[in-house]
Protein backbone atom coordinates (compact mmCIF):
# COMPACT_ATOMS: atom_id res chain seq x y z
CA UNK A 1 0.00 0.00 0.00
CA UNK A 2 1.48 3.50 -0.90
CA UNK A 3 1.11 6.19 1.70
CA UNK A 4 -0.33 9.51 0.84
CA UNK A 5 3.19 11.77 0.86
CA UNK A 6 2.14 14.16 4.24
CA UNK A 7 1.26 10.63 6.29
CA UNK A 8 4.93 9.33 5.15
CA UNK A 9 6.66 12.00 6.76
CA UNK A 10 4.48 12.71 9.79
CA UNK A 11 5.39 8.45 10.44
CA UNK A 12 9.32 9.16 9.27
CA UNK A 13 9.15 12.52 11.60
CA UNK A 14 7.69 10.05 14.38
CA UNK A 15 10.09 6.83 13.86
CA UNK A 16 13.01 9.91 14.33
CA UNK A 17 11.42 11.24 17.73
CA UNK A 18 11.09 7.70 19.15
CA UNK A 19 14.70 7.12 18.01
CA UNK A 20 16.18 10.15 19.79
CA UNK A 21 13.75 9.41 22.99
CA UNK A 22 14.86 5.76 23.24
CA UNK A 23 18.88 6.66 22.91
CA UNK A 24 18.15 9.32 25.42
CA UNK A 25 16.22 7.04 27.89
CA UNK A 26 19.34 4.37 26.73
CA UNK A 27 21.56 7.32 28.29
CA UNK A 28 19.99 7.87 31.18
CA UNK A 29 19.33 4.03 32.31
CA UNK A 30 23.03 2.62 30.72
CA UNK A 31 24.36 0.46 32.18
CA UNK A 32 21.90 -1.87 32.94
CA UNK A 33 23.90 -4.51 33.51
CA UNK A 34 28.35 -5.31 33.98
CA UNK A 35 30.40 -3.80 31.98
CA UNK A 36 33.89 -5.53 30.49
CA UNK A 37 37.17 -3.44 30.85
CA UNK A 38 39.77 -5.04 28.03
CA UNK A 39 43.60 -4.40 29.42
CA UNK A 40 45.77 -5.39 26.82
CA UNK A 41 48.19 -6.30 29.06
CA UNK A 42 48.90 -9.14 31.99
CA UNK A 43 48.04 -7.98 35.46
CA UNK A 44 49.59 -5.86 37.82
CA UNK A 45 51.17 -2.86 35.38
CA UNK A 46 51.16 0.82 35.42
CA UNK A 47 47.79 -0.42 32.77
CA UNK A 48 46.11 -2.48 34.84
CA UNK A 49 46.69 -0.68 38.30
CA UNK A 50 44.76 2.21 36.25
CA UNK A 51 42.43 0.40 35.07
CA UNK A 52 40.72 -0.90 38.24
CA UNK A 53 40.86 2.20 39.99
CA UNK A 54 38.84 3.42 37.14
CA UNK A 55 36.59 0.45 37.10
CA UNK A 56 35.73 0.96 41.38
CA UNK A 57 34.96 3.99 40.90
CA UNK A 58 32.79 3.73 38.05
CA UNK A 59 30.96 1.00 39.41
CA UNK A 60 30.36 2.62 42.78
CA UNK A 61 28.90 6.01 41.11
CA UNK A 62 26.87 3.97 38.23
CA UNK A 63 25.77 1.07 40.28
CA UNK A 64 27.07 -1.57 37.98
CA UNK A 65 29.61 -3.63 38.56
CA UNK A 66 32.55 -2.68 35.79
CA UNK A 67 34.85 -5.77 35.21
CA UNK A 68 38.41 -5.77 34.18
CA UNK A 69 39.55 -8.60 31.89
CA UNK A 70 42.86 -8.57 31.05
CA UNK A 71 44.03 -9.76 27.14
CA UNK A 72 47.52 -9.68 27.08
CA UNK A 73 49.47 -10.74 23.54
CA UNK A 74 50.89 -8.66 20.84
CA UNK A 75 51.73 -5.63 22.77
CA UNK A 76 48.48 -4.86 23.07
CA UNK A 77 47.12 -5.78 19.74
CA UNK A 78 44.99 -9.04 20.98
CA UNK A 79 42.80 -6.76 23.24
CA UNK A 80 42.44 -3.80 21.35
CA UNK A 81 41.06 -6.32 18.12
CA UNK A 82 38.54 -8.23 20.95
CA UNK A 83 37.01 -4.25 21.35
CA UNK A 84 37.01 -3.34 17.69
CA UNK A 85 34.48 -6.58 17.43
CA UNK A 86 32.44 -6.15 19.79
CA UNK A 87 29.10 -4.66 19.77
CA UNK A 88 29.03 -0.59 20.16
CA UNK A 89 26.74 -0.77 23.27
CA UNK A 90 28.91 0.64 26.00
CA UNK A 91 29.38 -2.74 27.58
CA UNK A 92 32.66 -3.40 26.53
CA UNK A 93 35.32 -0.69 26.80
CA UNK A 94 39.28 -1.06 26.17
CA UNK A 95 41.96 0.58 27.88
CA UNK A 96 43.51 3.06 25.47
CA UNK A 97 47.40 3.74 25.73
CA UNK A 98 50.28 5.24 24.58
CA UNK A 99 51.20 1.68 23.28
CA UNK A 100 48.21 1.66 20.92
CA UNK A 101 49.29 4.59 18.98
CA UNK A 102 52.67 3.59 18.82
CA UNK A 103 51.49 -0.02 17.37
CA UNK A 104 49.31 2.09 14.49
CA UNK A 105 52.78 2.11 12.76
CA UNK A 106 54.93 -0.43 13.93
CA UNK A 107 52.88 -3.08 13.15
CA UNK A 108 51.62 -3.07 9.07
CA UNK A 109 49.34 -5.62 9.21
CA UNK A 110 46.94 -5.23 11.72
CA UNK A 111 42.93 -5.97 11.26
CA UNK A 112 41.58 -2.84 12.45
CA UNK A 113 42.51 1.07 12.73
CA UNK A 114 42.88 2.48 15.94
CA UNK A 115 41.51 5.71 15.05
CA UNK A 116 38.98 4.97 12.80
CA UNK A 117 37.82 1.86 14.57
CA UNK A 118 37.84 2.85 18.02
CA UNK A 119 35.66 5.64 19.86
CA UNK A 120 37.42 8.09 22.05
CA UNK A 121 35.46 8.12 25.04
CA UNK A 122 38.32 9.74 27.77
CA UNK A 123 41.27 10.16 28.38
CA UNK A 124 42.42 8.93 32.51
CA UNK A 125 46.27 9.96 33.02
CA UNK A 126 49.75 10.85 32.13
CA UNK A 127 53.10 9.69 33.51
CA UNK A 128 56.65 10.49 32.58
CA UNK A 129 58.99 8.42 31.68
CA UNK A 130 62.25 8.71 33.33
CA UNK A 131 65.93 8.54 32.03
CA UNK A 132 67.75 7.08 34.06
CA UNK A 133 71.47 6.17 34.65
CA UNK A 134 73.23 2.94 36.28
CA UNK A 135 75.22 5.02 38.81
CA UNK A 136 78.47 3.92 37.26
CA UNK A 137 78.16 6.43 34.51
CA UNK A 138 79.71 9.30 34.87
CA UNK A 139 77.76 12.18 34.16
CA UNK A 140 74.94 13.72 36.40
CA UNK A 141 72.92 15.74 33.75
CA UNK A 142 71.72 15.19 30.54
CA UNK A 143 74.04 17.80 28.66
CA UNK A 144 76.92 15.40 29.96
CA UNK A 145 75.19 12.22 29.26
CA UNK A 146 74.95 13.28 25.40
CA UNK A 147 78.56 14.44 25.69
CA UNK A 148 79.85 11.29 27.34
CA UNK A 149 77.74 9.39 24.38
CA UNK A 150 79.19 10.85 21.85
CA UNK A 151 82.47 10.77 23.37
CA UNK A 152 81.77 7.08 23.29
CA UNK A 153 79.50 5.92 20.57
CA UNK A 154 77.82 2.54 20.47
CA UNK A 155 79.63 1.81 23.93
CA UNK A 156 76.65 2.97 26.19
CA UNK A 157 73.56 0.18 26.30
CA UNK A 158 69.57 1.32 26.36
CA UNK A 159 67.11 -0.83 28.15
CA UNK A 160 63.96 -1.32 27.34
CA UNK A 161 60.65 -3.30 28.25
CA UNK A 162 60.73 -4.58 24.69
CA UNK A 163 60.58 -3.40 20.54
CA UNK A 164 57.84 -0.35 20.52
CA UNK A 165 57.65 -0.51 23.94
CA UNK A 166 57.12 3.09 25.47
CA UNK A 167 61.06 3.28 26.91
CA UNK A 168 62.52 2.52 23.36
CA UNK A 169 60.41 4.95 21.47
CA UNK A 170 61.40 7.15 24.03
CA UNK A 171 65.03 6.66 23.86
CA UNK A 172 64.83 6.65 19.89
CA UNK A 173 63.43 10.13 19.97
CA UNK A 174 66.25 10.75 22.05
CA UNK A 175 68.70 9.81 19.31
CA UNK A 176 67.24 10.96 16.72
CA UNK A 177 66.89 14.63 18.50
CA UNK A 178 70.72 14.52 19.82
CA UNK A 179 72.31 12.34 17.18
CA UNK A 180 74.19 10.01 19.76
CA UNK A 181 74.64 6.48 19.13
CA UNK A 182 73.22 4.19 22.14
CA UNK A 183 73.01 0.67 21.83
CA UNK A 184 69.49 -0.55 22.08
CA UNK A 185 68.58 -3.70 24.41
CA UNK A 186 65.44 -5.34 24.39
CA UNK A 187 64.16 -7.64 27.39
CA UNK A 188 60.99 -9.27 27.47
CA UNK A 189 59.40 -6.60 30.18
CA UNK A 190 60.43 -3.71 31.99
CA UNK A 191 60.92 -5.38 35.31
CA UNK A 192 64.15 -7.89 33.66
CA UNK A 193 65.09 -4.60 31.76
CA UNK A 194 65.52 -2.56 35.37
CA UNK A 195 67.06 -5.55 36.49
CA UNK A 196 70.01 -4.97 34.53
CA UNK A 197 70.42 -1.59 34.52
CA UNK A 198 70.95 -1.78 38.09
CA UNK A 199 73.62 -4.56 37.83
CA UNK A 200 75.08 -2.30 35.64
CA UNK A 201 74.86 -4.80 32.40
CA UNK A 202 72.67 -1.79 30.28
CA UNK A 203 73.73 2.24 31.46
CA UNK A 204 70.73 4.08 30.89
CA UNK A 205 66.80 3.55 30.72
CA UNK A 206 63.85 5.89 29.68
CA UNK A 207 62.29 3.88 32.51
CA UNK A 208 58.56 4.42 33.78
CA UNK A 209 58.26 6.15 37.13
CA UNK A 210 55.52 3.88 38.67
CA UNK A 211 58.54 1.12 38.05
CA UNK A 212 61.33 3.21 39.12
CA UNK A 213 60.94 6.06 41.67
CA UNK A 214 61.86 3.54 44.50
CA UNK A 215 65.22 2.68 43.22
CA UNK A 216 65.58 6.50 42.08
CA UNK A 217 64.74 7.40 46.19
CA UNK A 218 67.47 5.06 47.09
CA UNK A 219 69.62 6.14 44.89
CA UNK A 220 70.45 2.99 43.29
CA UNK A 221 69.16 4.74 40.06
CA UNK A 222 70.62 8.02 38.59
CA UNK A 223 67.42 10.31 37.57
CA UNK A 224 68.68 12.68 35.16
CA UNK A 225 65.53 13.84 33.68
CA UNK A 226 61.92 13.38 33.15
CA UNK A 227 60.15 12.85 29.96
CA UNK A 228 57.17 15.17 29.79
CA UNK A 229 57.37 18.78 29.09
CA UNK A 230 56.73 20.08 32.30
CA UNK A 231 58.94 18.75 35.67
CA UNK A 232 57.13 15.84 37.81
CA UNK A 233 55.60 17.03 40.93
CA UNK A 234 56.81 13.85 41.99
CA UNK A 235 60.33 14.92 41.36
CA UNK A 236 59.90 18.28 41.37
CA UNK A 237 64.31 18.66 41.39
CA UNK A 238 64.57 16.67 38.54
CA UNK A 239 64.74 18.63 34.91
CA UNK A 240 62.84 18.11 31.79
CA UNK A 241 64.67 16.39 28.47
CA UNK A 242 63.04 19.42 26.76
CA UNK A 243 65.33 21.71 29.16
CA UNK A 244 68.49 20.49 27.40
CA UNK A 245 66.90 19.23 24.08
CA UNK A 246 64.35 21.56 22.83
CA UNK A 247 60.89 19.81 21.96
CA UNK A 248 61.60 16.87 23.28
CA UNK A 249 58.58 15.42 24.67
CA UNK A 250 57.20 11.36 25.42
CA UNK A 251 55.07 10.35 28.52
CA UNK A 252 53.19 6.84 29.24
CA UNK A 253 49.35 7.63 28.90
CA UNK A 254 46.09 6.35 29.36
CA UNK A 255 42.66 6.43 28.26
CA UNK A 256 39.15 4.70 27.98
CA UNK A 257 37.69 3.91 24.39
CA UNK A 258 34.64 1.93 23.13
CA UNK A 259 34.02 0.12 19.61
CA UNK A 260 32.87 2.77 16.68
CA UNK A 261 29.23 3.86 16.50
CA UNK A 262 28.96 3.57 20.20
CA UNK A 263 26.09 5.75 21.22
CA UNK A 264 27.20 9.37 21.75
CA UNK A 265 24.91 9.83 24.41
CA UNK A 266 26.41 6.87 26.29
CA UNK A 267 30.15 8.14 25.15
CA UNK A 268 29.13 11.55 26.99
CA UNK A 269 27.63 9.84 30.32
CA UNK A 270 31.32 8.00 30.49
CA UNK A 271 33.46 10.93 29.66
CA UNK A 272 31.17 12.77 32.60
CA UNK A 273 31.80 10.01 35.52
CA UNK A 274 35.31 9.55 34.08
CA UNK A 275 36.00 13.13 34.22
CA UNK A 276 34.35 12.89 38.59
CA UNK A 277 36.30 10.47 39.06
CA UNK A 278 39.69 11.90 38.13
CA UNK A 279 38.95 14.77 40.17
CA UNK A 280 38.40 13.17 43.39
CA UNK A 281 40.92 13.67 45.85
CA UNK A 282 41.08 9.99 46.85
CA UNK A 283 41.68 9.18 43.22
CA UNK A 284 44.27 12.74 42.64
CA UNK A 285 46.71 10.86 45.75
CA UNK A 286 46.43 7.44 44.28
CA UNK A 287 47.76 8.87 40.90
CA UNK A 288 50.63 10.73 42.65
CA UNK A 289 51.71 7.96 44.57
CA UNK A 290 52.40 6.11 41.13
CA UNK A 291 54.26 9.54 39.37
CA UNK A 292 51.38 10.30 37.28
CA UNK A 293 48.78 13.09 37.24
CA UNK A 294 44.97 13.04 36.20
CA UNK A 295 44.16 13.84 32.12
CA UNK A 296 40.85 15.20 32.78
CA UNK A 297 39.06 16.14 28.95
CA UNK A 298 36.48 15.92 26.94
CA UNK A 299 36.06 12.61 24.09
CA UNK A 300 37.21 15.12 20.95
CA UNK A 301 40.29 16.25 23.13
CA UNK A 302 41.58 12.65 23.90
CA UNK A 303 41.05 11.77 19.96
CA UNK A 304 43.08 14.49 19.24
CA UNK A 305 45.30 13.41 21.54
CA UNK A 306 45.28 9.79 19.99
CA UNK A 307 45.60 11.42 16.35
CA UNK A 308 48.64 13.70 17.44
CA UNK A 309 51.17 10.79 18.98
CA UNK A 310 50.27 8.25 16.15
CA UNK A 311 51.10 10.90 14.14
CA UNK A 312 54.22 11.57 16.39
CA UNK A 313 55.39 7.92 17.01
CA UNK A 314 54.97 7.00 13.07
CA UNK A 315 57.55 9.34 12.15
CA UNK A 316 60.00 8.08 15.13
CA UNK A 317 59.52 4.69 14.08
CA UNK A 318 60.14 5.37 10.44
CA UNK A 319 63.18 7.16 11.09
CA UNK A 320 64.49 4.62 13.16
CA UNK A 321 63.35 1.24 11.19
CA UNK A 322 61.95 -0.05 14.26
CA UNK A 323 60.19 -3.53 13.25
CA UNK A 324 58.05 -5.51 15.61
CA UNK A 325 59.78 -8.80 17.30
Amino acid sequence: MKLPRRQFLHLAAGATALTVVSRIASAQTYPTRPVRIIVGFAPGGATDIMARLMGQSLSERLGQQFVIENRPGAASNVGTEAVVNAAPDGYTLLVVTSVNAINATLYEKLNFNLIRDVAPVASTHREPFVMEANPSVPVKTVAEFIAHAKANPGKINMASAGIGSGNHISGELFKMMTGVHLVHVPYRGGGPALVDLLGGQVQVMFATMSSSIEYVRAGKLRALAVTTATRSPVLPDIPTVAEFVPGYESSFWTGVGAPRNTPADIVEKLNKEINVALADPKMRARLADLGGTPLPGSPAQFGKLIVDETEKWGKVIKFAGIKPQ
